[in-house]
């Protein structure tokens, strides 16, 4: 019999040896050069949208700037799921990354031609769609270069490593704003920055031996069109088939739509309610504020989800988080001051990536690598598509100055909801 110790020991193998892998210091190199310039690109975009002061911002305006952020990959995901099962990885990760930088170009040069609405989010929406493309890549890669028994440790670290990195990216941007201007102007070089990490990401990528990354097998229709208009029903018929994915799904489901009506309240609060409050500070120096705070939730999810699971198991783990994201809420959120506003993005944001670490071990360890590249894009597209829908729905009905008791509420019952759809999912035997 294993015991408890032997157990903690076999999955606590350490970041030193988990870098001793060069295939998978490449893979994180790659992820996080990608991540860095999707913080400062996504960070650039959203100060030249919602605190540009040549331009205006109201609620409809910010829930447009995230469907530009979050929806595309409802369109692309089907594509590349298929693709990521069908192709090469690692050409697909180089051509994807160059993708990207050139459409981080065309972006800039909207934002600096002063250009709104249609013109400014199409090429936006090209360059958000592509990340997620490349994301499901880097995530349905990682079995390749680590063993199966220390994917979740090493899942924990390279999301966590990365979230940081988008987070620093971010900060980046706040810094060259203050730099470079926060008019168009500035918005434009600012975002222009973030071709780095794209042309980094790809650079790294390409120095990957052909296959090593898989996919090992293809088990796909021989033509591409049948496999891209297949590739998310295929996705949920193996998602369905594990009760540990279908569960985890539903339940970081739920954690999207909660987190996303909060975070409208906060960019609404720090925009047009809060003022300073002592060191603390509003506007676009508490957005700031915000994201470091949720970088130490992300920092601590990082460190302690492995451990955590050793002792509650995956299931007690999940359950634990949704529990602790639903308390956030009512005792956090209501107050909706300054400071209980920048506590509650601390835990919520360690109770959501509890959760996405206990996901992506789901999918990866339980999910066949023949079929994990359409888990993995429609695990994105279902993210993508209830954030969105939870802040379009909150957009309608929030106040300017984002002060909604009732939305507070609402995020807190899609908490309790998703737990409750997770026990009962869970309970399913896998088929």
């Amino acid at each position: 019999m294993t015991t408890a110790g032997s157990t903690a020991a076999k999955h606590h193998l350490g970041v030193r040896k988990l870098l001793a892998v060069p295939d998978f210091r490449r893979l994180l190199a790659s992820r996080l050069a990608a991540q860095w310039g999707d913080g400062l690109f996504q960070a650039g975009l959203a100060g030249a949208v919602l605190f540009n002061p040549e331009r205006h911002a109201d609620p409809l305006a910010v829930a447009a700037g995230f469907a530009v952020l979050l929806l595309p990959y409802s369109v692309v995901g089907p594509f590349a799921g298929a693709l990521l099962d069908r192709w090469d990885r690692r050409r697909v990760l180089v051509v994807a990354n160059l993708t990207r930088a050139l459409f981080i170009l065309l972006t800039a040069a909207a934002v600096g031609a002063g250009l709104e609405g249609v013109p400014l989010y199409a090429s936006a929406l090209f360059v958000t769609g592509v990340s997620r493309f490349v994301g499901s890549g880097l995530s349905a890669s990682l079995p390749h270069v680590v063993d199966s028994d220390h994917l979740v440790e090493a899942n924990a670290f390279v999301t966590t490593l990365g979230a940081l990195t988008a987070v620093l990216g971010a900060g980046c941007a706040v810094g060259l704003r203050a730099i470079l201007g926060s008019g168009d102007g500035g918005s434009a070089w600012t975002t222009t920055f973030a071709i780095a990490g794209s042309l980094g990401a790809a650079f790294l990528a390409s120095r990957f031996a052909r296959g090593v990354l898989g996919p090992d097998e293809v088990d796909e229709p021989s033509r591409t069109v049948t496999a891209v208009a297949m590739g998310l029903l295929d996705g949920a018929r193996a998602a369905w088939r594990a009760p540990s994915v279908a569960a985890g799904l539903l339940a970081l489901l739920a954690h999207r739509a909660g987190f996303g009506m909060s975070l409208l309240l906060t960019l609404l609060l720090m925009r047009n309610s809060f003022t300073d409050y002592g060191p603390l500070k509003a506007g676009m120096a508490g957005l700031g504020e915000v994201a470091i705070a949720g970088g130490a939730g992300i920092l601590l999810a990082g460190l302690v989800t492995d451990r955590v699971v050793d002792v509650l198991g995956r299931r007690g783990t999940v359950c634990g988080a949704l529990l602790l994201a639903s308390a956030t809420q009512l005792g956090l959120g209501l107050p909706m001051l300054l400071p209980t506003i920048l506590a509650a993005s601390f835990f919520l944001t360690f109770a959501g990536q509890v959760v996405k670490l206990c996901v992506d071990a789901a999918v990866q360890g339980d999910i066949g690598d023949e079929v994990r590249g359409r888990v993995f894009a429609l695990y994105d597209t279902l993210f993508n598509v209830t954030q969105v829908a939870a802040v379009t729905a909150a957009a309608a009905v929030v106040p300017l100055d984002g002060r909604s008791p009732g939305l507070v509420i609402a995020a807190t019952v899609s908490y309790l909801l998703g737990l409750f759809g997770y026990l009962m999912l869970t309970k399913r035997s896998p088929r």
